[in-house]
């Protein structure tokens, strides 16, 4: 009788375990993603100070120059 007994438990057992880890997949899939109060990642640039420190900046603050800094004055810059 209990060898009876055994297959259905064992199938029982593998069908719920089946249908937890779909549903689990279901809703991993169809939930709304959370949105931060933080400004995004690809807003930010991350910037070397005077003093060797890196620092995330945003975009929007940053002056943009039409020209680029020449390697004297990156030289003269950098501290060493």
């Amino acid at each position: 009788m209990q060898d009876e007994k055994r297959p259905t438990s064992r199938k029982k057992f593998l069908l719920w375990t089946a249908a937890a880890l779909s549903s689990v997949t279901a809703l991993k899939f169809l939930s709304k993603p959370t949105k931060n109060n933080e400004p995004a990642k690809k807003d930010m640039v991350r910037m070397l100070t005077q003093d060797g420190k890196l620092v995330e900046i945003n975009k929007d603050i940053i002056i943009h120059s039409a020209r680029k800094i020449s390697d004297k004055e990156l030289q003269q810059w950098v501290k060493k």
